[in-house]
């Protein structure tokens, strides 16, 4: 018990000079022995102390911030390690093998080069010259990437990347240009892939920077334009050629997408044109250097989105926001203004004109007819109809699902639900004469000043004459935009023409304006080209339009906007002010499976030297889980790019194998039927 004590005393006194030590210990000695009743007491005060003392030596447990940052990544850790576990045990949760990775074990390896060419905003944008207020930003991505510009000055970003409202070209002192190379549309943003999955499987086989190029542009030019401020067209021809001569002579495979399909059809036409005009690469060129287009979501004959962004800025999108949210997007008092701003830049864009629907009422109907009238989106309705066409009449349940009016969607804007089923006999119209003597009468607006989306230069009288139970097909809907946006459409249509051309050998179809429309030039004379049409199918997609006017008449408004309270049709189309149809999301099908389906199958007028043509359509399927992300087996318009089928047809045609080779043609839609109905001259 003596040395234990000794031992808590040591613990707890304080230390003391060498000298003194001895004297100490002896004088505890001697207490011990003479007062051995006194132990406890001293027992239990010295231990009391000592547990006291100890306890103000611990530190403190206050929870401190560091605290939460380790518990927190060891969740994330946890959380990592534990969906890795089940990405790589579990069934049916693990990615399948990139097709690039199977191909190449099968043999396949890179053969033919394989040129690139992205759609609209999908390719990046750098500035290289701009006003004081983009300081700092030389050569940095205005548009693709992180977007951290809108943020920190909108209205600069803004300016930017508007172009010359009057020749459509640069305004002064600014310089954007499109970003070179494959990066210049392998990501939109960070983690939204656009090319970079194909390019990563194109690698898998072979493929890098000597036989693999992004024809990267300036999307927001007419396509001549491109060619005028950047020579992107002669530099795309020079690569083509590049590309021949260092990969033995092999021809190449060109891989288009959206707008980027009829960006190369002008490129087709421009090579082989005399110069200064065209390129000069004679009527042999296309048959010498290119073996196959591989179209993927080809806007062929025009998106009808591109009528609702030049009318009021919306899709079916913005006009669910604005439902959910009145005034969000265009709040006086928060001063957004979104849609006008919006519009007030887009409006500046050429490249916007070449996506308005070509071919007039024979491709797009009229009142009372559509190619997709009989197209239904109810699920019960569509699923009788397939039964009924395989099995037979059936004149009670044909009686009880029949559609009793077809939709009408070649009314391709509607002012009112009403107006978009009533008989054509019921409806006013107005004359291109009447659409030019109103918009030539005084304006009520003259004073309304900064915000240019050229609708304060009309009178409300005549905005209130254009939504007056009207209903506007692609022959009535081009003379409205001539009204509502005539500087836009003046400048655009210098560079785009949206008919059909009667005689293609007429002389006039020399120019570059008709050359991305389809229905008005002929494909080069090369029999061993191949062209795909390459798309998804199975989402619903804009067709046509239910409008109303807007409430507000105040200055710098937009005075028309989509009906969203228009709602219900008998076949299901028709939700939130708007009427769909089967396509990718973005492009219907008529727009993308048509040519290859009729314009351009065999040898026809726009196509007499009878190049192959195949439909490859994808059926769309959804992710079935979060780890997929956008899906291997997409349809959409962007993701498509991922499909695993889609990158697998690329990969074999680049190394070497034929449309026959692929299976031909793979159709789910009834883009065939469509394409009878429609009465067109070959």
């Amino acid at each position: 018990m003596g040395s234990i004590l000794r031992f808590l005393k040591l613990c707890v006194l304080e230390p003391v000079k060498s000298g003194e030590l001895y004297e100490k210990k002896a004088q505890i000695k001697l207490d011990n022995e003479k007062k051995s009743f006194e132990i406890p007491k001293i027992e239990k005060k010295d231990k009391g102390s000592s547990e006291e003392k100890k306890r103000k030596r611990r530190p403190s447990k206050e929870w401190r911030c560091i605290d939460s940052c380790c518990w927190a990544i060891g969740y994330i850790c946890t959380i990592w390690w534990l969906l890795l576990f089940m990405f790589q045990c579990l069934p049916g949760l693990k990615v399948p093998e990139p097709p690039g990775t199977r191909l190449k074990r099968e043999g396949l390896i890179a053969l033919h080069p394989v040129v690139m060419v992205p759609g609209i905003v999908t390719g990046g944008l750098e500035l290289w010259e701009g006003r004081p207020c983009s300081e700092g930003l030389f050569r940095r991505r205005l548009w693709g990437g992180s977007f951290t510009e809108i943020f920190r000055r909108p209205m600069c970003w803004l300016e930017h990347l508007s172009l010359d409202n009057e020749t459509g070209l640069d305004p002064p002192g600014i310089r954007v240009r499109a970003v070179p190379g494959l990066v210049a549309a392998d990501y939109f943003a960070p983690g939204y892939f656009v090319w970079a999955i194909l390019i990563e499987n194109l690698a898998r086989i072979g493929y890098e920077g000597k036989n693999m190029y992004m024809a990267a542009y300036d999307w927001r030019l007419s396509f001549q334009n491109t060619e005028v401020r950047d020579q992107t067209l002669s530099r795309l021809k020079s690569k083509i050629e590049l590309l021949y001569v260092t990969n033995g002579n092999k021809k190449v495979v060109v891989v288009p997408h959206s707008m980027g399909v009829i960006y190369f059809l002008h490129f087709l036409k421009w090579v082989e044109a005399p110069p200064p005009i065209g390129g000069g690469g004679g009527p042999g060129w296309c048959a010498k250097h290119i073996k196959s287009i591989m179209n993927i979501g080809p806007a062929f004959l025009g998106v009808p989105k591109a009528v609702g962004n030049i009318l009021s800025a919306e899709s079916k999108d913005v006009a669910f926001i604005r439902a959910m949210a009145p005034g969000l997007l265009d709040s006086e008092i928060l001063g957004l203004q979104t849609l006008h701003h919006v519009m007030r830049v887009s409006r500046t864009w050429d490249s916007v004109i070449s996506l308005i629907p070509k071919g007039g009422e024979t491709i797009w109907g009229n009142l009372d007819w559509s190619p997709e009238e009989e197209h239904v989106c109810n699920s019960a309705k569509k699923k009788y109809q397939q039964d009924f066409d395989n099995n037979g009449n059936n004149s009670d349940s044909r009686r009880l699902f029949q559609v009793q009016e077809p939709t009408k969607y070649g009314r391709i804007i509607s002012f009112g639900k009403i107006v978009s089923d009533l008989p054509s006999s019921q409806l006013q119209t107005l004359a291109s004469k009447e659409f030019m003597s109103n918009n030539s009468s005084s304006n009520s607006n003259a004073a309304c000043k900064g915000l240019w989306t050229e609708y304060d230069e009309m009178s409300r009288e005549n905005i209130r004459i254009i939504a007056e139970n009207k209903a506007y097909t692609m022959k009535s809907l081009l003379d409205l935009l001539r009204v509502i946006a005539p500087k836009m459409m003046k400048r655009a249509e210098a560079h785009f023409s949206h008919g059909i051309a009667e005689n293609l050998d007429d002389p006039k179809y020399n120019h570059y304006k008709y050359w991305s429309n389809p229905l008005e030039t002929k494909l080069p004379d090369a029999p061993d080209m191949e062209i795909y049409c390459s798309y998804g199918v199975g989402i619903p997609t804009e067709r046509s339009y239910v409008y109303k006017q807007s409430p507000s008449g105040r200055c710098n408004s937009i005075p028309f906007q989509i009906d969203s309270a228009a709602d219900g049709s008998e076949n299901g189309c028709l939700k939130g002010g708007v009427f769909f149809v089967d396509g990718d999301e973005s492009i219907p099908v008529l727009s993308a499976g048509f040519m290859c389906a009729k314009g351009w199958r065999g040898k026809t007028r726009f196509n007499p030297s009878g190049i192959s043509t195949y439909i490859r359509e994808y059926k769309h399927k959804a992710p079935a889980n979060l780890l997929e992300g956008r899906g291997s087996e997409s349809g959409a318009h962007v993701d498509i790019l991922g499909n695993v089928a889609l990158i697998e047809d690329v990969l074999r045609v680049a190394a070497g194998a034929s449309g026959s080779e692929l299976g031909g043609d793979r159709i789910y839609s009834d883009i065939m039927k469509m394409s009878k109905k429609i009465n067109i001259q070959l």
